[in-house]
């Protein structure tokens, strides 16, 4: 027992520095180097992720963890070596198309955010129904965190208003998707097609991006601040590394990265449950949601998550503050109409979609 708690605790914590690995080397290369330094560095890592999950879907153990936690500092070195000296034209061909992959990533990764934003809204409003369907604390409950998140969402939209809606099409563009979103919300408490559980969540998801419009201009980025190289006495590189992280990693970048992968991760654990036939629990079938087509989405998403978080990261690194804020946007509209279409379109005789949604 004593061995697989180490065991665990040696894998978690593995896990964990990769992930730091990748958050800091990303953005120290973009800033002592250059673009295409970082460019390289991205690709290689994204090889390297696609081969972890690969191997990961193939052999399934956990001692990868362990096995992969030098490659990403080996990987770092190489890209400072190669960038020491001339360049090969190669080299930059291949940075220059791998940033046109990264960018072509950006629709993707929007409807992928939203869609899994609007399907986790949705398990909430799910789940509370049931829970208020037991008693009456439990409505009570879901009644006061409702209305807090209206209030959540009111506060924080006036908060940010005056950095996220600087020009006339900004305002108009907030205001239009306040009123969508109140109107949405009205036509789906008028069909008994969502609650307020669910309607408060995605008002919450809205609030957020339009925070993020304007949070870079409150607090701007340092890219471009320089790296301390290591000296003989070790405090002052970690001054030099504390430095590095307070100032030059982007802060708005991070909360995008970490609320979109978190909401991939927890989508892709709703998704095999909204396939389930409505049967199955009652006439106790062995056969399991392990073996549905969701499933299996659902388990490449999980096993393929490095690649994920890699590239995810890389395309917002390379996003200026205008780009960010037009996806940010778009990802607004594309999830209000998303949730319009669901709302407006869901056959109430359908058994599958009676179950999965909250009337």
């Amino acid at each position: 027992m004593s061995t697989s708690l180490v065991w665990r605790a040696v894998t978690h914590t593995s896990t964990a520095s990769s992930f730091l690995q990748i958050l800091l080397f990303l953005p120290l290369t973009l800033a002592t180097i250059s673009k295409p330094a970082f460019l390289l560095l991205s690709f290689l890592l994204s090889v390297h992720a696609a081969i972890h999950g690969t191997l990961n879907l193939i052999w399934g153990s956990t001692a990868l963890e362990v096995m992969q936690l030098p490659m990403h500092p080996i990987l770092l070195l190489f890209v400072f070596n190669v960038f020491s000296s001339s360049l090969d034209p190669g080299i930059l061909s291949a940075t220059g198309l791998w940033e046109t992959v990264l960018k072509l990533f950006g629709p993707l990764f929007i409807i992928l955010e939203g869609m899994s934003s609007l399907i986790v809204a949705q398990k909430i409003g799910q789940e509370g129904k049931r829970l208020v369907e037991e008693g009456e604390l439990y409505q009570f409950g879901f009644l006061i965190s409702s209305a807090i998140a209206y209030v959540g969402f009111a506060w924080w939209i006036v908060a940010a208003y005056p950095l996220a809606a600087t020009s006339p099409l900004s305002s108009t563009l907030l205001g239009v998707a306040l009123t969508a979103l109140l109107f949405l919300t009205f036509i789906g408490f008028a069909l008994r097609r969502t609650n307020i559980i669910e309607s408060s969540s995605v008002a919450l998801f809205i609030a957020y991006n339009i925070w993020l419009c304007g949070v870079d201009q409150t607090e701007p980025l340092n890219i471009t601040s320089s790296y301390v190289p290591l000296l003989p006495n070790l405090v002052p590189h970690l001054q030099a590394l504390s430095n590095f992280v307070t100032n030059t990693l982007p802060k708005p970048v991070i909360i995008a990265l970490l609320y979109r992968l978190t909401i991939l991760h927890l989508c892709s654990r709703i998704l095999p449950t909204i396939g389930s036939d409505s049967w199955e629990s009652e006439n106790g079938e062995s056969g399991g949601w392990e073996d549905r087509p969701s499933s299996n989405v659902a388990r490449i998403v999980l096993t393929y998550r490095q690649l994920l978080y890699v590239t995810c990261y890389s395309q917002l690194l390379l996003l200026d503050h205008s780009s960010l804020t037009w996806w940010r946007w778009i990802n607004i509209f594309v999830t209000l109409v998303i949730w319009a279409v669901e709302l407006l379109v869901s056959n109430e005789d359908d058994v599958v979609s009676e179950k999965w949604k909250v009337d």
